[in-house]
């Protein structure tokens, strides 16, 4: 198949087919003038790049489950992203039934409410969370620099 085939087929971008194959993702058998030409088993490694990407993975993770022999699904952690996606579950449907919940309260006053005043909570934690992770990452990219 040629990459435009295989675009149309998957529904993944030409341009973005070309970054998975700098990243080693995938790989092209050759080529027919300038278009890459890719094997039909390359839409089944574009599913499992995609059901990672849905589930949370990065790229990197989900690279290192591509072997020369196929690919090998990391269970443990599949599992540790499944407990990711739990907790994240659980949050989110905190947060609509507060939502809902301040939506229909008779209070005069959300600030009266302790139901409005526990999703302001998560509110902040989330932003508290949200602002230690990118300082973890600015501070990894300042060591990667030096």
């Amino acid at each position: 198949m040629d990459i435009s085939e295989v675009a149309k087929t998957s529904g993944v971008p030409a341009s973005t087919l070309r970054f998975y194959e700098e990243k080693g993702l995938i790989q092209s058998i050759g080529r027919k003038g300038l278009r890459r030409l890719f094997n039909v088993n390359v839409l089944q490694r574009l599913a499992l790049i995609s059901l990672g990407r849905s589930a949370g993975l990065s790229l990197d993770e989900i690279g290192k489950m591509f072997t020369p022999e196929g690919p090998e699904i990391d269970r443990a952690l599949l599992l540790a992203k499944a407990g990711e996606l739990d907790n994240k579950i659980k949050e989110l449907t905190a947060i609509r039934d507060n939502l809902r919940h301040t939506a229909a309260c008779t209070a005069p006053n959300h600030f009266e409410c302790p139901t409005f005043l526990r999703l302001l909570r998560i509110a902040e934690k989330n932003q508290l969370r949200q602002r230690n992770k990118s300082g973890e990452n600015n501070s990894r990219r300042s060591v990667r620099k030096t």
